[in-house]
């Protein structure tokens, strides 16, 4: 993939030294609202989301190459990043995502100019996503991710796709018969979005197994839905439908388990390039935060969200150098 000089310049900025990503993400917005105001018994505020923000990426992005923030309520805690890389998120948070298509959203009053002036690094977009939902679904999307491509494009700045899947029939996808389909969402998904039509320089992905239902695992709860042999073919079948870089999130599951996940993904031999973890760093403070308040949850993130990240940063030697992807224009 050859890559312009402001990409480049931008995919640098949020790599560490290895060229490896080893971002935090911090663009919740409506989830953590919910979370916070669930933990307190009560509500919580804009003004809650900044703090929660600013504490995390404070202290974070001194272990971390770069911070995911969001621009509604992230900007303030992006003037506390350590010198580190930033990218901002640009969909609206929480986008019809219970109706049919989950179709997308971008934020009103913001563009791919404006968040460059906002300092970003880079560009960020969530989409739901699966192959197997119906043409005119895809069709909306496909087009709106090349739009999306196109401006990144025109502004030189790196374009991350993030893309969760969902099972099309709108059942349960936390069931072990969503876990036997979730290799071919995540592998169709990839092989869509590595087209150069899409213009999209990083895939953020999803892992190709749900860890519980991968037998000889420490996440295993008993129920089965691939062999530890099985979860390690999926990881390579879904890295060999593209050649550009990608990184895993950590899709709200717990550190340990988000350990365990990358070590299989070591074991695979696949080349992922990094990782964009979020609440696999902060989640367990989010309680301490709404119940204690700020002080105690800085104090949280100073001893047990460090100690996360750092699991994370040495999972991460795993990982190779997005550079071997990539060549100059």
């Amino acid at each position: 993939m050859k890559l312009t000089p402001g990409k480049l310049a931008g995919l640098k900025s949020v790599s560490n030294p290895r060229n490896v990503i080893a971002a935090a993400a911090m663009d919740q917005r409506g989830s953590l609202q919910k979370s916070i105001a669930s933990a307190r018994g009560g509500t919580a505020s804009g003004q809650d989301l900044e703090t929660f923000k600013t504490l995390v990426t404070d202290t974070l992005t001194q272990h971390a190459s770069a911070i995911l923030l969001d621009p509604e309520y992230g900007l303030p805690a992006s003037q506390h990043r350590h010198g580190k890389g930033l990218l901002l998120a640009y969909e609206k948070t929480g986008y019809d995502s219970k109706t049919p298509g989950h179709l997308p959203d971008l934020l009103d009053v913001w563009s791919v100019r404006r968040l460059v002036e906002a300092g970003a690094d880079c560009i960020k977009i969530l989409l739901y996503y699966t192959p197997f939902d119906t043409s005119a679904v895809n069709e909306f999307k496909h087009a709106w991710i090349e739009r999306i491509g196109d401006e990144c494009r025109a502004h030189d700045i790196p374009f991350f796709l993030e893309f969760v899947g969902y099972d099309e029939t709108g059942a349960d996808e936390k069931t072990v018969a969503y876990a036997r389909k979730k290799p071919a969402i995540v592998a169709g998904a990839m092989q869509e979005f590595t087209k150069d039509r899409y213009g999209v320089d990083v895939l953020k992905v999803e892992v190709p197994i749900v860890m519980e239902f991968v037998e000889g695992t420490h996440a295993y709860k008993g129920a089965s839905a691939y062999t530890r042999a099985e979860a390690l073919d999926h990881f390579r079948a879904a890295a060999s439908v593209t050649e550009k870089p990608f990184i895993y999130l950590s899709a709200g599951v717990s550190n340990p388990v988000f350990i365990e996940t990358l070590e299989l993904a070591a074991e695979s031999g696949v080349s992922f390039n990094g990782v964009l973890c979020g609440r696999a760093t902060w989640a367990d403070g989010i309680a301490i935060y709404a119940k204690q308040g700020p002080d105690a949850f800085k104090q949280w993130l100073d001893t047990t969200g460090v100690e996360n990240i750092e699991h994370v940063n040495k999972a991460l030697e795993a990982a190779s150098p997005w550079t071997a992807k990539v060549t100059a224009a």
